[in-house]
């Protein structure tokens, strides 16, 4: 049986004296339930990760270059996320694909080192609404997929607990959210293409999350689909209260 995950991701909100704040309130708040990855700015990795200490909540980052080391100034390197307790790592959000031009080959690239650096990857997939008014969702799901997956062994993805997250972009940030079958369908899908990709084990055992305005108000019917195993929240992440809604939805 899979087990549930939420992840907040945090974007580019909150100072230092803010984000301890909050983790303190989320700490109060949680005692038991699904698994809780906690993605910050990378300026408060090290001190999220001393304030977890101890507990059952995991630290992940919101990005991370496809490079070791090197002249590349303002990139942060798996070694380097892997250092301060980074365990998690958000990748191919589609903040990161519209806003910075990352492509699937290059998003790809930065599962390989994420992987190969004992970081378990978040790879996003997601339609734009264009996407979605001509009938392509599920013709771009498939091919982040496959592109975002090329030449990874299902032993690799298992052993390193690698987390699918289906995040329609129209629906970030918006107050859209697809709705519950809409979601639905297009994880059944993420399912179908990773058994064409892989084998059905390995499409069962993955854990894929739905992305695009969660709220406590909608997450229990989201996490009602068979095949919906929890959330990558945005916004809602950033109020200890509601968070603690989702997770206990």
């Amino acid at each position: 049986m899979r087990r549930y995950v939420i992840a907040g991701n945090w974007k580019m909100n909150k100072t230092l004296e803010e984000g301890h704040s909050l983790i303190q309130d989320i700490k109060n708040m949680y005692t038991t339930g699904p698994d809780i990855i906690i993605c910050p700015p990378f300026t408060h990795l090290e001190s999220t990760a001393k304030a977890i200490k101890g507990t059952a909540i995991k630290l992940g980052a919101q990005n991370m270059s496809e490079h070791n080391s090197g002249a590349l100034t303002g990139e942060i390197s798996a070694d380097m996320l892997v250092s301060v307790g980074v365990q998690y790592v958000i990748l191919g959000h589609s903040e990161r694909r519209a806003i910075f031009h990352e492509t699937n080959t290059t998003i790809n690239l930065k599962v390989k080192q994420a992987i190969a650096h004992d970081l378990s990857p978040i790879l996003c997939v997601g339609e734009t609404l264009e996407q979605r008014v001509a009938n392509d969702t599920f013709s771009c799901v498939e091919a982040q997929v496959k592109e975002g997956l090329l030449g990874i062994s299902k032993e690799s993805l298992l052993d390193q607990n690698v987390i699918l997250a289906y995040e329609p972009v129209w629906a970030i940030g918006t107050g859209k959210v697809a709705s519950p079958q809409q979601a639905q369908a297009v994880h059944a899908h993420i399912r179908r293409t990773l058994t064409d990709l892989y084998d059905s084990d390995l499409a069962q055992t993955l854990r894929i999350q739905y992305g695009g305005s969660v709220k406590p108000d909608n997450a229990k019917e989201l996490f009602g689909q068979t095949d919906i195993d929890g959330a990558l929240v945005g916004g809602a992440c950033l109020d200890a209260l509601s968070f603690a809604g989702i997770i206990n939805a």
